[in-house]
């Protein structure tokens, strides 16, 4: 009988034969993030009254969920991670300005296929798109891990999720995303390992592809894979200055794949040729309906970013509706690109330029409003709409204000039009 991903990857990592679902094994990350949180884990690792953390070149800390930091609380903060950094000596480090922390981190080159990756932040199942094991952990998991280096985990079930035909122009990654959610449920993966299988799939675009694992997050799920391939190579290359000759060999080195006879728990199969636009309505992510539903929707604030969509395509995309076009009165459209990167490409391919003649607001690198505490909270009484990851109530700082979340197009058009909107009726 044959083996899924995580199956296959943490009995390798732990250095076993094999594993099973349900099983413990101790595991020893590639990677270990922490991001703004990393203030308070260092609090929690000094208590072990230990000089040194136990592998520093596996750290990754990115300051991103206030940045620039909107209080002084957050300042400080940030002055202490700082001092930590160069106290331990951690060379991934990426201050303000630099972008959200998943972005950053694939962009840098920092993830490859077969990675352990546990980070301090749930959307880590994103890694799973370049072919890594990405799952979240909580604040005193990461002071353990930087006191040993290992990690107890519980083998995960396995789910095979397949997608097959191909959608219309106006629907995205983020739409199937929501779709699947909304068809099996948020609770639907809890502590599963996802697989992502089908047509549609190997299809997608690789910025397009981040989509989906960091959606699963929202699924409930452990991590969640999609097979590496020539897209995810030359994703990671085209990002890096100094890819050498032998950057694709050791870029598939260590990946892993699931037999063909592995077992599942469970397997669903989705066809999107029909999909329309889909909207996860207020209070919940799988409250998700077509847009014909609710099309109409007065909305006050539309906003473009977080790790979920904020990358270049998304920016292309709000930029080609935008353009010629201004947002409507009374309505606000907040764009946060999700690195310097992309900030910089953005620039350069006049996608800024044209969203700042339409009205827009451009905010620096990172995770903006989307938790609720920096640049962007909407009033009470008032309606986001969102390219974020979640919805639920409070999320974006106002208890009594409502988000729907929906992909980067169909955020512009109801920029434009002052109310939840499809693209295809502004052409």
């Amino acid at each position: 009988m044959g083996h899924t991903f995580a199956e296959k990857l943490l009995a390798r990592n732990a250095g076993l034969t094999s594993v099973q679902p349900g099983q413990v094994i101790d595991a020893t990350p590639d990677l270990v993030l922490s991001h703004d949180n990393t203030a308070a884990i260092i609090r929690t690792w000094r208590q072990l009254e230990l000089p040194r953390v136990k592998h520093p070149e596996r750290l990754a800390i990115v300051l991103d969920h206030a940045a620039p930091a909107p209080t002084t609380q957050h300042a400080q903060n940030h002055a202490e991670i700082r001092r930590f950094v160069a106290e331990q000596g951690i060379s991934h480090f990426f201050d303000i300005g630099r972008g959200i922390c998943h972005q950053v981190l694939c962009e840098e080159g920092l993830i490859r296929p077969g990675m352990l990756v546990l980070g301090a932040d749930s959307h880590s199942t994103h890694y799973g798109a370049l072919g890594a094991f990405g799952a979240g952990i909580g604040r005193s998991e990461v002071a353990a891990l930087w006191a040993t280096g290992t990690l107890w985990l519980r083998v995960p079930e396995s789910l095979k999720i397949t997608v097959t035909g191909w959608p219309g122009e106006w629907v995205s990654a983020k739409d199937i995303g929501l779709y699947i959610i909304g068809q099996l449920g948020a609770d639907a993966g809890n502590y599963a390992s996802v697989e992502l299988h089908g047509e549609t799939i190997a299809q997608l675009s690789m910025e397009s592809r981040f989509v989906l694992p960091n959606l699963m997050a929202e699924m409930g799920v452990k991590n969640a894979w999609m097979a590496p391939d020539q897209v995810a190579l030359e994703w990671v290359r085209s990002h890096q200055q100094d890819a050498t000759s032998e950057f694709a060999a050791h870029f598939f080195s260590q990946a892993v794949y699931p037999d063909p006879d592995a077992q599942y728990a469970a397997e669903f199969t989705f066809d999107v040729t029909e999909l329309e636009p889909q909207i996860a309505c207020p209070h919940a992510v799988d409250n998700v309906v077509p847009i014909s539903q609710v099309a109409g929707t007065r909305i006050q604030q539309a906003f473009i970013g977080t790790c979920t969509n904020a990358r270049l395509e998304d920016l292309a995309v709000a930029a080609r509706i935008l353009h010629g076009r201004r947002v409507h009165p009374g309505t606000r459209l907040l764009v946060i690109p999700a690195s310097a990167q992309v900030l910089r490409a953005a620039v350069r391919r006049g996608y800024l330029d044209t969203l700042l003649a339409a009205g827009a607001v451009i905010g620096p690198p990172g995770c903006g409003p989307c938790m609720g505490n920096h640049l962007g909270v909407p009033a009470p009484g008032e309606v986001t709409i969102s390219t974020a990851n979640r919805n639920f109530r409070g999320r974006m700082g106002t208890r009594d204000a409502e988000i729907y979340l929906a992909s980067p197009a169909v955020v512009a058009a109801s920029a434009v039009t002052g109310c939840i909107t499809h693209p295809a009726e502004l052409e």
